[in-house]
């Protein structure tokens, strides 16, 4: 499979690197990045060719992955549209409906995106993915095997699934941020230093993420197992069902599901 990405930014970096942590053959990958640092900077770091602008050459690939801003999506398809014949077009942009993408590329209908979330920038990712009727289940396996490089993929039967997705794993690593930074404020605040707070919070989180997906039992059954009747960890707990801890978790999950529906709607308007 040859593999050609229109843009060469830090997801489409991470896509590049775990292809060829796998063994991938760094001579089917090609990138198009009008930035000459960011250029120079996949070359340097991944030895793959780097094309400044689109050419047709570079574009007789099997998979051409879309690693550009939505902002930025509709211009950059303009070129694209007499070159695509029978590739598999695989967008990583953020809340950008393929109906919108299908039309921008002149009605092509050979896509599936693609929601990836930032530890895919150590290989340890998670990606909801969605394909129209149109792609093939060889060409979903190819998508997989792409998104696969850098951690576990999910697929959605509805595109408007992948809302929820970009709720629940793009903005999931910023709200698992945010429980270490109390943690660790609290760790500090009862008469730790910092270094001794930062590593029992993350190594904590860490610890805690690795036992429940070793288990196969609910995060529910864990949290109980921890937890003695009387002890320093119910009484914690009591304090957060009584502050609405988890009743306000999904509360923002929601409102990120929401709003990256509405994101999605703006982004198509032409």
């Amino acid at each position: 499979m040859k593999i050609t990405f229109l843009g060469g930014g830090n997801m489409a970096s991470a896509l590049i690197g775990g292809l060829l942590n796998t063994g991938f053959p760094p001579g089917d990958i090609s990138v198009i990045e009008i930035s000459a640092e960011n250029r120079a900077r996949v070359e340097k770091e991944h030895k793959v060719r780097c094309y400044a602008e689109l050419t047709a050459t570079v574009l007789l690939c099997d998979a051409l992955v879309l690693a550009v801003k939505p902002q930025q999506m509709k211009e950059a398809c303009a070129p694209l549209q007499k070159h695509l014949k029978q590739q598999l077009v695989i967008s990583i942009a953020a809340g950008l409906h393929l109906a919108d993408l299908s039309r921008w590329l002149g009605g092509y209908d050979k896509l599936v995106r693609a929601m990836p979330n930032t530890p895919a920038l150590i290989s340890s990712g998670v990606t909801g993915l969605y394909a129209l009727t149109t792609v093939t289940e060889a060409e979903r396996l190819g998508a997989e095997r792409i998104l696969r490089a850098v951690g576990s993929t999910v697929w959605v039967i509805d595109e408007a699934q992948l809302d929820a997705v970009t709720a629940v794993s793009g903005g999931g690593p910023a709200y698992v941020f945010l429980f270490i930074e109390a943690l660790q404020q609290a760790a500090i605040e009862l008469g730790l230093t910092p270094k001794q707070a930062r590593q029992l919070s993350i190594e904590t989180t860490l610890g805690a993420a690795k036992l429940a997906a070793q288990s196969d039992e609910s995060p529910c059954v864990l949290r109980e197992r921890v937890t003695s009747k009387g002890g320093t960890t119910e009484a914690a707990l009591l304090t957060m069902a009584e502050r609405g801890v988890k009743e306000n978790i999904i509360a923002a999950v929601r409102v990120a599901d929401a709003r990256s529906a509405e994101l999605g709607k703006l982004l198509g308007e032409d």
